[in-house]
């Protein structure tokens, strides 16, 4: 599957689309000139926005600019998950944006927009739950709400992770004739296995070395670093459904405890035991 454009076509009457996707079966790298807020509640997940991979835990509120690739964040989730969606264009106020000096903030929230912006926090929670209480609202009152929001982070805006360091937008990706969504699909089917690099670059019609080089550039990390990521990721998900350490090491294709800590510890900051203490409590562990 190639990249997709995303045709958005907003609800009746409105300047914008709200909605609640669910995904999680789909590989969905796609973009859209529209701008788009997304929240999403889920034990935990992929973030790849432009260049820039990571997961989350939780929850994850992003601002992706126009025209950047992106994947959907509830791709190969286990658990139950909720997810908010909003997409519109720049311009969906007309020229307010230029000229109304109360909206200054938005506009140049807009312009960061164009390298991802990923919030944290009081913030994150806040606009979670504004996001969410939009549904029950007439038209009017969903525009003025999402106003609202979108002044609130552009208040926070200087707290934002940005998430590439350049525009990543489409134009630099159109010309790629690999298919991200099979070195995706290949690393989700062998991540508990021992994913080999050999194989995946003969799929993609590429020499070993053409492909490590290819990788590296799509993703900023080496092929081998990008399975560990994911592993532990998944292994995130594992633990906060209650798991032992010692099994999820294995289910994520690692036989030694002592290894799997170490790797956890590397990408997420500090042990799987703390992770899920910290998550689920002492009794729970």
């Amino acid at each position: 599957m190639k990249i997709q454009r995303e045709m958005v076509v907003p609800g009746p009457g409105q300047s914008f689309r709200l909605f609640s996707p669910s995904l999680r079966d789909h590989f969905y790298w796609h973009y859209h000139p529209e701008v788009e807020l997304v929240y999403v509640e889920a034990t935990a997940g992929i973030r790849h926005v432009g260049m820039h991979v990571s997961s989350y835990v939780e929850s994850d509120l992003v601002l992706i600019g126009p025209n950047i690739p992106h994947l959907n964040f509830d791709y190969g989730l286990q658990t139950e998950y909720h997810q908010v969606v909003v997409q519109l264009k720049e311009d969906f106020l007309g020229s307010a944006l230029v000229h109304t000096p109360e909206l200054a903030a938005v506009e140049r929230l807009f312009a960061r927009a164009a390298f991802g912006l990923s919030f944290g926090g009081v913030v994150k929670q806040r606009v979670g739950a504004e996001l969410k209480a939009m549904f029950s609202l007439p038209p009017f009152e969903q525009l003025m709400a999402l106003l609202r929001i979108f002044y609130v982070l552009a208040e926070e805006s200087g707290l934002a992770l940005q998430l590439n360091e350049e525009n990543t937008s489409v134009k630099l990706f159109l010309n790629d004739k690999i298919r991200m969504s099979s070195v995706y699909e290949y690393i989700h089917s062998r991540y508990d296995r021992e994913p080999d690099v050999n194989e995946i670059a003969a799929q993609v019609h590429l020499s070993t070395a053409a492909f490590c080089r290819y990788f590296k550039r799509q993703t900023r990390m080496t092929f081998t670093d990008f399975v560990n990521q994911y592993r532990v990721g998944q292994a995130k998900t594992l633990l906060l459904q209650g798991r032992p350490v010692s099994a999820v090491a294995y289910e994520v294709g690692l036989e030694s405890v002592s290894y799997f800590n170490k790797l956890f510890r590397r990408h997420a900051g500090e042990n799987p035991s703390d992770f899920k203490k910290r998550h689920l409590g002492v009794n729970r562990i």
